[in-house]
């Protein structure tokens, strides 16, 4: 790759930097997806040794660059999101990934396609990762900003995902314990 080719890569990937997620930090700042996408990251680094013989650095890879497109889309939260904004977001991520030097577009794309699929265990945590991580983030802001349906879908929003991890099922329950503790205080 080239110095200039990866120059302006990263300044398509810098508006992550930019782009503000549905959460704000336990300081009240709104999350941006780059914060977002290096705590996913974080997570899996410091998970590697209670998820067995999962290929951690490929999940690692997952989480980093799992949200690119929104460096074009913008972030849609989950609740919103169709069909047609997950097709727009996909157009994104390889418009993007194009103007990568081939074998790393190959790479990329081929990661891209198995994080879809959700069949590899290194997809599917991945993708509980990113939920859980987004449950964890809301429990760690203040519920004021919260909106009404989230009291329930942080219960729920990583649940499926978790199943058949031992580790993460825990960080789920723990999270839900978390959300309830937090509901009960704020009814008080």
């Amino acid at each position: 790759m080239e110095a200039k080719e990866l120059i302006d890569f990263l300044g398509k990937a810098e508006k992550l930097k930019s782009v503000p997620r549905h959460c704000v930090t336990s300081d009240g700042v709104v999350e941006n997806v780059a914060a977002h996408s290096w705590r996913l990251a974080l997570m899996a680094f410091l998970l590697k040794d209670e998820l067995g013989e999962i290929n951690i650095d490929r999940v690692i890879r997952m989480c980093l660059v799992h949200d690119l497109g929104e460096a074009v889309t913008g972030d849609i939260p989950t609740f919103e999101k169709t069909g047609e904004h997950e097709e727009i977001e996909k157009l994104a991520v390889d418009g993007l990934l194009r103007e990568l030097p081939d074998p790393l577009y190959q790479e990329l794309h081929a990661m891209f396609e198995e994080m879809e699929a959700l069949q590899t265990k290194e997809a599917r945590v991945y993708k509980a990762l990113d939920k859980l991580e987004a449950v964890i983030q809301h429990n760690q802001s203040d519920i004021s900003t919260w909106l009404p349906l989230e009291y329930e879908l942080q219960k729920t929003y990583a649940a499926e995902s978790v199943k058949g991890f031992p580790i993460l099922e825990k960080l789920q329950e723990e999270s839900v314990k978390e959300t309830e503790q937090k509901i009960i205080a704020f009814k008080k």
